[in-house]
């Protein structure tokens, strides 16, 4: 499988696997408000059962865009970050953009997605309030990090 890597001044977008720091991304989703306290080894198994879209900075990972996709006809875009210390630079939009134009992800049927305060960056890709929420369901647990599991 190809991988996709952009370049943009000193900043690389790439899906390629073998350059995600699970320890880096499990540092910053461990103090997110959507996976407080996420175990490191349940990052390690998402991050290597999704299309990820790491964003560097040199070496370093800064951020992050995680799709769970069939690559065909659905996805769903989770744990998307750029790291405070690089926000302001339209980074996000970068990872979007990448996103966005890869072409496993054209065509699909539905993308979606879950934020609390991004609204008009994801707006921006096309990306809308639920045309019929009461069609949607879900299961949420959101301690289920901080209990014990089996």
């Amino acid at each position: 499988m190809a991988f996709f890597s952009y370049q943009k001044g000193e900043f690389t977008v790439s899906t390629d696997p073998s350059k995600l720091d699970a320890a880096a991304i499990h540092a910053y989703l461990a103090r997110a408000y959507w996976s407080e306290g996420i175990p490191r080894h349940i990052v390690a198994t998402a991050l290597a059962n999704s299309l990820c879209f790491g964003l560097y900075h040199g070496r370093a990972q800064i951020g992050l865009a995680r799709v769970v996709t069939d690559r065909a006809t659905y996805a769903y875009l989770c744990d998307v970050y750029v790291l405070e210390e690089f926000r302001g630079r339209r980074l996000g939009v970068l990872l979007m953009e990448c996103v966005m134009s890869h072409p496993d992800l054209r065509g699909l049927r539905r993308f979606s997605l879950a934020t609390r305060d991004a609204h008009n960056l994801y707006r921006k890709f096309g990306f809308a309030e639920l045309k019929k929420p009461q069609s949607q369901m879900e299961i949420v647990k959101p301690d289920i990090y901080s209990k014990a599991s089996c």
